[in-house]
């Protein structure tokens, strides 16, 4: 017996000291050597970067923003601009909103963290660091205040500059967190644009830009109260007062009412200032009359207590629609013959 088990642990031993056993007994704690990625997984991971970083710009809001600019500028030309006039505002407009988004994303990440709406931007979820969002940020701000000094007009270039200190300093570290009343004057950077439009093609600012820069302002509270009253629990869980947090819906639909009034009447002013014909105020007229009556019917079910549940996002979507409609207004206006 003694003989046998001594036998069966040198052939033991025999096996251990192979070269097959030898080499599997070599295998590193840490696991098999990783695969390197192949092509295709590259291409999805730059793929992914990219559009974190787009992200990060709101493309969304950007494109509203631009919607305004185009229309200003043909107003101010009384016809089309030179194309590279245009594409040079246009992308430095863009370029200037997407920086200041980004800081925006960089500054308010806590709390982007807590909101639902929110919890998935690049700065919450890691796929961009803080530090790579606020190089991002400040790089596109640079870049389009440079292409606006150089492509378009120092004029354009400064109205920019101030557009986006409006958004970062003045509302997103000034006012957001502080004030009800964040979104009425933080969202003056919103409306400057048009302003950088109008400058654009004129090299100045007149009373008809300034009417149009009212036409946004105004327009503002009305669009972004009722989102804010949808995402309500989100902007309380983070310590944002805006209105609809602070105040009752009913208080909330009153204010909206008084700023579409006020945004109605500056598109009605741009007829005699601007020398609009009966067309633009037919429609201006009309649209104006539509969103005040889309502000009125959320008043009636803010002040019904049996209602429920405000449609406080269709308002919210017809505001998108009022500016839409009346900035193609303006450039109908301008191209058609009477």
């Amino acid at each position: 017996m003694l003989g046998d088990r001594l036998s069966d642990d040198e052939r033991t031993g025999v096996r251990l000291s192979s070269p097959a056993a030898l080499a599997a007994s070599a295998v590193s704690p840490a696991g098999p050597a990783p695969v390197p990625p192949t092509p295709a997984v590259r291409a999805r991971g730059r793929r992914a970067t990219i559009g974190a970083y787009l992200a990060l710009t709101k493309p969304r809001v950007i494109e509203l923003l631009l919607v305004t600019t185009l229309p200003t500028m043909v107003l101010a030309a009384r016809g089309l601009p030179s194309p590279a006039l245009v594409g040079a505002t246009l992308a430095g407009g863009a370029l200037a909103a997407g920086s200041a988004n980004a800081l925006n994303c960089y500054l308010d990440r806590d709390i982007d963290a807590i909101m639902h709406r929110t919890r998935r931007r690049p700065t919450v979820t890691g796929a961009v660091t803080p530090v790579a969002t606020l190089v991002f940020g400040v790089a596109l701000g640079l870049v389009a205040l440079t292409l606006l000094w150089l492509a378009v007009n120092p004029i354009s270039a400064v109205l920019a500059a101030g557009a986006i200190a409006i958004y970062v300093v003045g509302y997103t570290m000034l006012l957001k967190r502080r004030t009800s009343q964040n979104i009425v004057w933080g969202g003056a950077a919103g409306c400057m644009p048009v302003l950088i439009g109008w400058s654009a093609v004129t090299g100045g600012v007149s009373w008809s830009a300034v009417l149009l820069f009212g036409v946004v302002f105004f327009w503002t509270p009305p669009h972004y109260w009722p989102l804010s009253m949808k995402f309500r629990a989100d902007y309380r869980a983070a310590g944002v007062p805006m209105l609809p947090v602070v105040r009752q819906d009913a208080q909330v639909a009153v204010q909206m009412v008084g700023y579409a009034l006020a945004m109605v009447a500056c598109s009605l002013l741009l007829v005699p200032v601007a020398g609009m014909s009966w067309v633009y105020a037919v429609v201006a007229a009309g649209l104006g009359a539509w969103f005040v009556g889309s502000c009125l019917s959320l008043l009636r079910q803010a002040r019904d207590p049996e209602h429920h549940k405000l449609r406080a996002m269709r308002v919210f979507h017809h505001s998108i629609t009022y500016l839409t409609l009346l900035s193609v207004a303006v450039v109908v206006d301008v191209f058609l013959p009477l």
